[in-house]
């Protein structure tokens, strides 16, 4: 079942062309990574597919919903989500607190300060149950700018998990973290997406060991258009895209 579908879109910056004619569609039960070299369009595709900015030409629809006619609000509610580095945003936050932002707007109540939600049994489940999920549960009252490097890459993850998506979109989870930690992320990130019932997992990602090991389906940009679509094996056995996206001889 189509969740996300793209058709023939065009995003410009002035009079550079950022996406040239980019369709796509994604369905439920797929783990589709996005890649790339650097300037290729990733990041647009993915703001363009979120919302965030409008196609120049072309539509984007969730769900069977035109996204360029709703609001980010909307969007929630219909159940997309990304991640947006919210550690970076409120670093003198708890690990508590930086959850419950997520969870106070998937709830419908992202204008209330926290104080009045102390006693709100809902906001401070979603909390606890999300967190529980990450390995964060021990680190709740902990601020964020003091966690590890793996645990802030957790809770951004998390604090997307805690708007209770179908779909999520990630732009580099695992980038800036060793290799043992980049395992960790991708393996508790599986593990709460069939948990929570997530339908569909897109994600922009840099190493290509997390791509092949853990993507059901590999986009491959490159000039704004997509170069390939298609499964890991297929993708592997693309000389010309290994080449230019990994710089493969």
């Amino acid at each position: 079942m189509t969740i996300l579908q793209a058709v023939e879109v065009r995003k410009f910056y002035g009079t550079f062309c950022a996406l040239d004619g980019v369709s796509l569609v994604i369905g439920e039960g797929e783990h589709v990574s996005i890649i790339g070299p650097n300037g290729a369009g990733k990041t647009t595709l993915v703001n363009v597919l979120t919302g965030l900015l409008p196609p120049s030409a072309g539509t984007v629809t969730f769900k069977g919903h035109d996204i360029g006619r709703l609001g980010p609000l909307r969007l929630l509610r219909l159940g997309m989500a990304r991640s947006f580095q919210l550690v970076n945003i409120f670093p003198q936050l708890s690990v508590r607190e930086t959850i419950a932002i997520a969870a106070i707007s998937s709830l419908g109540m992202g204008g209330r300060a926290f104080a009045p939600l102390r006693k709100n049994r809902r906001v401070w489940e979603t909390v606890e149950r999300v967190a529980g999920l990450f390995g964060l549960a021990g680190k709740l009252e902990q601020p964020t700018k003091s966690l590890s490097q793996g645990d802030k890459k957790l809770l951004d993850v998390a604090s997307a998990f805690a708007l209770s998506p179908e779909i999520i979109l990630l732009d580099e989870p695992t980038s800036g973290v060793s290799t043992a930690e980049k395992t960790t992320i991708m393996q508790v990130l599986a593990r709460a997406a069939k948990e929570t019932g997530i339908k569909a997992i897109i994600q922009v990602e840099h190493d290509m060991d997390i791509v092949f090991g853990y993507s059901s389906r590999i986009i491959a940009v490159h000039n704004g258009k997509i170069l390939a679509d298609g499964s890991p094996a297929m993708i592997r056995a693309r000389d010309d895209v290994m080449a230019i996206v990994v710089g493969r001889p």
